[in-house]
């Protein structure tokens, strides 16, 4: 389980974590006075009243800098819904820009969920006590202020309930401009880890539909399952040392060892990338874009463990839809008999569908990977094409933190998280949802559907690419790519069978 780096302001100090080095780097890396991100909007304002500006971020580190500027030119509120944000350089670093940005006055609130929450409430309740800075915990059953006997109680008697988790990913910055798509924070969703990293596609809006992603996150923040961390906890049996907490994450997001000052000069590079995207056209002004997310609880539990939800209906009639082509990449591939059945209808009239998820040696999920394996020929019964990603694909050298490589010389296991679709050349779906069960029906999800033909053409370059022998295996009834993960894995994998596949 990846941990939740907010929580874990410690580990600066802590043993896993590189020292802060005794040379003060942060007296050598020059931040410069923030120029104001309304400088740059503000001659774009009557294009972002009516249109959405496009621009994917197949790059984990594009990704990654894009998020640390808007940062650093916050002028009013910041918004993060993450399922997961966590304690390693990534992290850490996304919270001292976090920090920063208070201390300047900009209104952070934070929205995570709670199952992946994992350490003492202390460090939860010392970020939160910045006067600048609100955490909330969405769905607080398990895990934040529970003891071992609340979580068991909990798993018992609302078992559906325990289980429906929050999975949006949203970064809103002013109101006016938001980053979303599959990426978590971590290293490996940025391309930037030593042993993992994920594939995975994220998409920069401007105005337009913005004013829907931060609708759906009013939405979640207001609901009634979203907690305030301080009434989950007993604020009184801590000790808040805020400012020497601060100090110590800002001293470690300094340390050259930590974040490179290459990535610092970067960084101010974008105001120049923002002014060149626009001028030659790669930032799209689209009439529709629509941004689409599950309401909090998902739905009324009638169902028992199914029920649907606003993201699945909306993908479901874009594959009704469907005239000559569905391109699907989802990490997780579980599909169920109304999907077998969807997928099925397009084949028979003359619909090509490809899909793209992980192998069994490129996975992270070895328990979503054995509910895929199950039925994995009766998916291909239908007609579909499938790929599995190769865990030593030859595009992870172009597309891994271009740092990393200049700096060490090793070649770290790729695995496929990015979420979509392109449907007929002229749909791109960019998204949270995952093929499978517990995307469609318990956890929250949000997808943004953009209808524009140059944006589906560049995506699906990327797509093309790695369908290709030397990334992707192809799946058919008569081969499939398990054996090269190794007798220990695929033991591992059986084990997990027991695992009912509505839950995965």
């Amino acid at each position: 389980m990846l941990f939740f780096a907010i929580i874990l302001l410690s580990a600066c100090s802590g043993s896993k974590e590189k020292q802060p080095a005794t040379m003060d780097f942060c007296s050598l890396i020059h931040f410069d006075k923030p120029v104001g991100l309304s400088s740059k909007l503000d001659p774009l304002r009557s294009l972002m009243s009516a249109k959405t500006g496009v621009f994917p971020l197949e790059h984990g580190d594009g990704s990654m800098i894009s998020r640390a500027w808007l940062c650093e030119n916050a002028e009013r509120t910041i918004d993060v819904q993450y399922f997961i944000f966590t304690a390693d350089n990534v992290g850490l670093i996304a919270v001292d820009y976090l920090v920063r940005a208070a201390d300047r006055g900009v209104k952070v609130r934070i929205l995570v969920d709670d199952i992946m929450v994992d350490s003492d409430e202390e460090k939860l309740l010392t970020l939160d006590a910045h006067k600048n800075i609100s955490i909330k915990i969405y769905n607080p059953g398990t895990n934040v202020g529970k003891n071992i006997a609340d979580k068991i109680i909990n798993l018992k008697y609302d078992f559906r309930g325990s289980n429906q988790r929050m999975h949006n990913k949203t970064f809103t910055v002013d109101g006016d401009v938001v980053i979303t798509g599959g990426r978590n924070i971590a290293d490996e969703y940025f391309d930037y880890d030593h042993e993992y990293n994920f594939r995975d596609r994220d998409v920069l809006l401007i105005g337009g539909c913005v004013k829907d992603i931060q609708a759906s996150f009013a939405q979640f923040w207001n609901s009634p399952l979203s907690r305030e961390v301080t009434l989950l906890t007993d604020k009184s049996d801590y000790k808040i040392d805020v400012a020497s907490k601060f100090e110590q994450l800002h001293q470690y997001a300094c340390d050259s060892n930590n974040f490179w000052p290459q990535v610092r000069e970067n960084i101010k590079q974008i105001p120049f990338v923002f002014d060149k995207i626009i001028k030659s056209g790669e930032l799209q002004w689209l009439d529709s874009v629509v941004f689409v997310s599950d309401v909090p609880g998902k739905n009324n539990g009638k169902e028992g463990l199914g029920g649907g939800g606003n993201t699945t209906t909306a993908l479901i009639e874009l594959v009704k839809n469907a005239k000559k082509s569905i391109v699907i990449q989802s990490p997780y591939l579980i599909t169920t008999k109304i999907g077998k059945n969807l997928f099925r209808d397009a084949v028979n009239r003359g619909v090509k569908v490809t899909i793209m998820t992980n192998s069994l040696s490129s996975t992270d999920n070895l328990e979503a990977f054995s509910g895929y394996q199950r039925d994995r020929d009766e998916l291909l019964q239908t007609g579909v094409r499938i790929f599995e990603y190769r865990p030593d694909a030859s595009i992870r050298k172009n597309i891994m933190t271009g740092g990393l490589q200049k700096k060490l010389d090793y070649t770290p296991v790729f695995g496929l998280h990015a979420k979509g679709m392109v449907i007929d050349s002229s749909i791109t779906v960019i998204g949270t949802f995952n093929l499978d069960p517990r995307s469609a029906n318990l956890n929250t999800e949000c997808i943004t559907i953009i209808h524009s033909a140059i944006i589906s053409r560049g995506v699906m370059q990327g797509i093309e690419e790695e369908l290709k022998p030397e990334n992707s295996w192809e799946t058919t009834l008569k081969f499939n790519p398990d054996d090269y993960a190794g007798y220990k894995k695929n033991m591992k994998v059986m084990t997990r069978r027991i695992v009912p596949k509505d839950i995965l």
